[in-house]
């Protein structure tokens, strides 16, 4: 099969397309015909070795030769003790701890898999799981009333965030570059900020809740930007950021009435499935910018890493 590895930490160029031996799904494991993979931060960043947090598993070279952990496609093989998939299933799922999805085969944990709904193309469903968990854990806080911010608004988490936060019936202000001001507005953001000429924890505005997807301020510039018994919870960024919001964070905002934290996102199906439900009743809009083939990867990895893209990007295997 062909699938699109690297050996070494860098930027696209260290990836290549090579033939390899399509894998045998191990007890518990189900081998997917892959239909398609979206792109996360996570891969640009598994791709750099950068933040820190990326190499664990490989601090010199990477764990795994081949990125991609947001899956769909159809069950071609399944491993001893795997009961809730045969044959033929569509499926898809957050296959992070193994990746594999830049190629035509991927083995998948039985546990990391849902059944694909039939309403939702699998570009669609591959958009869901990662970007999807943590858009619905980072915003059920928001509640009617309140002011929500979500900075780095524009990407796939940011583009789910933003919907169901204004279903909750929150006033939203996006935070991103100026090409994604359009599209956060178009998603249901009621304001929009561009990081580039506004910093959101200077603005008059206080927030009952600022989702930061994109971390890298520091923590009495995230308490000045809440109002009071406010909450900020971050989800990736730079370590230095992450940890001082874990430790002086927390402690700077139970000092001051504030919520200083850092959200722990739960993987698996029962976290990404109730938002799968809302896409294929309609209710929420997956919005994928651009799909690319295999050997376009490094394309479709720059275009996230480097911030262009517009909710998710997906790669088609064939």
């Amino acid at each position: 099969m062909k699938a699109v590895v690297y050996d070494r930490y860098g930027g696209p160029e260290v990836l290549r397309v090579e033939d390899v031996p399509t894998p045998s799904p191990a007890a518990g494991q189900v081998l997917i015909r892959v239909a398609a993979t979206s792109v996360n931060l996570s891969d640009w960043e598994c791709l750099r070795g950068s933040p820190a947090y990326a190499r664990i598993g490989g601090l010199r070279s990477p764990a795994r030769r081949t990125l991609g952990s947001d899956i769909a496609g159809v069950v071609d093989d399944v491993g001893n003790g795997v009961t809730r998939f045969r044959v033929g299933d569509e499926v898809y799922g957050d296959n992070l701890a193994i990746k594999g999805g830049f190629a035509e085969y991927a083995v998948v944990p039985e546990s990391a898999l849902a059944l694909k709904p039939s309403e939702l193309s699998f570009a669609e469903a591959s958009s869901i799981p990662q970007a999807g968990a943590i858009a619905l854990q980072g915003s059920r806080w928001a509640k009617a009333g309140d002011h929500v911010l979500i900075n780095g608004a524009g990407g796939g988490s940011g583009a789910f965030a933003i919907q169901l936060a204004k279903q909750a019936g929150a006033h939203v202000t996006g935070v991103d570059n100026a090409g994604k001001l359009d599209f956060m507005l178009s998603l249901g953001a009621d304001q929009v900020l561009d990081y580039t000429r506004d910093d959101f924890t200077r603005t008059p505005q206080r927030y009952d809740l600022v989702l930061d997807l994109v971390a890298h301020r520091s923590v009495y510039a995230y308490r000045r930007a809440l109002a009071r018994r406010g909450r900020y919870r971050c989800v990736g960024g730079s370590v230095g950021t992450m940890l001082r919001v874990l430790t002086v964070g927390a402690l700077l905002g139970v000092a001051s009435g504030r919520s200083i934290g850092v959200l722990a996102v739960k993987e698996g199906p029962d976290h990404f499935t109730p938002l799968s439900d809302l896409c294929a009743s309609g209710t929420v809009k997956i919005s994928v910018d651009r799909t690319f083939s295999l050997d376009q990867v490094p394309a479709a990895l720059a275009h996230v890493g480097e911030g262009l893209a517009l909710g998710k990007v997906v790669v088609l295997p064939s």
